[in-house]
């Protein structure tokens, strides 16, 4: 699958953040930023889809290098996935992402997982 394939479910996620939680948990460490999605239950209430359904898509997300489930943890990006849930952020719902993380947190953190905070 291509990342454009997953954007139905980052899409989602990305509502939820910053619709109904009007919040965003980021992590960084070494390997770069990550963001934490919400859980698949929620996910898949929020598509009006039964549970099971959203399963195998998480799981084609972690193989397409998107997210990262750990067990009794959650699910969060890994660099690829938060340079994509950040570029639909921006695109489709930028004047809520800057009421929920301001507008200079939003452009760092894109301008991070775009690569230019790396070194």
């Amino acid at each position: 699958m291509s990342t454009h394939e997953h954007d139905e479910i980052i899409d989602a996620a990305i509502r939820i953040l910053l619709e109904e939680d009007r919040q965003v948990t980021i992590s960084f460490s070494p390997d770069g930023i990550s963001i934490r999605f919400p859980t698949t239950r929620k996910l898949a209430e929020f598509l009006s889809i039964p549970h099971y359904y959203v399963l195998p898509r998480f799981g084609a997300m972690e193989r397409d290098g998107l997210i990262h489930r750990a067990e009794r943890v959650g699910i969060s990006t890994t660099a690829a996935g938060t340079a994509q849930l950040l570029k639909l952020m921006a695109e489709r719902y930028r004047e809520r992402a800057e009421e929920v993380l301001g507008t200079g947190i939003l452009q760092a953190l894109q301008a991070y997982a775009g690569g230019e905070g790396q070194e």
